[in-house]
C-alpha cells in the first residue's frame, strides 16, 4: 500500500480558510509563474513549484475529503480533481440526489473506513487527506504517513485549521524537504511513529 499523505496549502498562522471557508490568496502560488502545472494551462507556477508538486501529484491514486468540502465544490462535476483517479468522500450522508452512480467517487461512513477504500483504491499509489477537519481525525486515528504544507505568506487570523479539531499532541520528524517557490514555501514532515 501507498503512503497516506495529510496535504493543503496552508496560511503561515496554520488555517486552510478564512471563517467564511474561502482560501482567500492560499492559491495565488498556482498561478504566480509561467510553467503549466496541469494540461489546463490555468495552473502556472515557478518551476521550482512544478518540480516537486508536479511529482507528487503523479502519485496520487485517491484523495480523502470530507462532505463538507464535497458540496462547498459540487462534486467537482463528478471529476476529480486534479486528474486524482478517485476521491473517497466522509460522510453520514448517502450521495446527493441525482448523482451519478459511475463518477469515482465513493461515500464512506467514518475515518477509517475511509482510508481502508481509499488505499484499496489507489493500490500501492499515494492516499492524500484533505487538510482541515477530516484531516486532523485521520491523524488523531494514527493513519497519516506524511504531512505536507504549501505555506502561504499570509496571517488569518482565525479560520478552518490545517490540523482540524486535533486536541493531543503529534510528533512529526523534522522536515525533509524545504523548498521555496514563488509566494509559497513547499515542506514535508513525516510522522513519527
Amino acid at each position: 500500500m501507498g503512503k497516506v499523505v495529510m496535504y493543503s496549502s496552508v496560511s503561515v498562522d496554520g488555517f486552510v480558510a478564512d471563517e467564511t471557508d474561502q482560501p482567500g490568496p492560499l492559491f495565488d502560488w498556482l498561478s504566480s509563474g509561467d510553467v503549466p502545472l496541469d494540461e489546463s494551462g490555468v495552473l502556472k507556477v515557478s518551476q521550482t513549484s512544478y518540480d516537486y508538486t508536479r511529482p507528487y501529484w503523479d502519485q496520487i491514486g485517491a484523495t480523502i475529503v470530507g462532505r463538507h468540502v464535497f458540496d462547498m465544490t459540487d462534486g467537482w462535476d463528478g471529476k476529480p480533481p486534479g486528474g486524482v483517479d478517485h476521491v473517497v468522500v466522509v460522510t453520514h450522508r448517502p450521495a446527493p440526489e441525482g448523482w451519478d452512480p459511475e463518477a469515482p467517487f465513493h461515500f464512506v461512513d467514518g475515518v477509517e473506513a475511509a482510508v481502508a477504500k481509499a488505499q484499496e483504491l489507489a493500490g500501492d499509489r499515494i492516499v492524500e487527506v484533505a487538510a482541515g477537519d477530516v484531516g486532523g481525525q485521520v491523524l488523531a486515528a494514527g493513519l497519516i504517513d506524511e504531512v505536507r504544507m504549501d505555506v502561504v505568506p499570509v496571517v488569518f487570523g482565525s479560520g478552518k485549521r490545517y490540523f482540524g479539531s486535533v486536541h493531543a499532541q503529534h510528533l512529526l520528524e523534522d522536515p525533509d524537504v524545504v523548498i521555496q517557490g514563488n509566494r509559497v514555501l513547499h515542506l514535508r514532515y513525516r510522522v513519527r511513529r
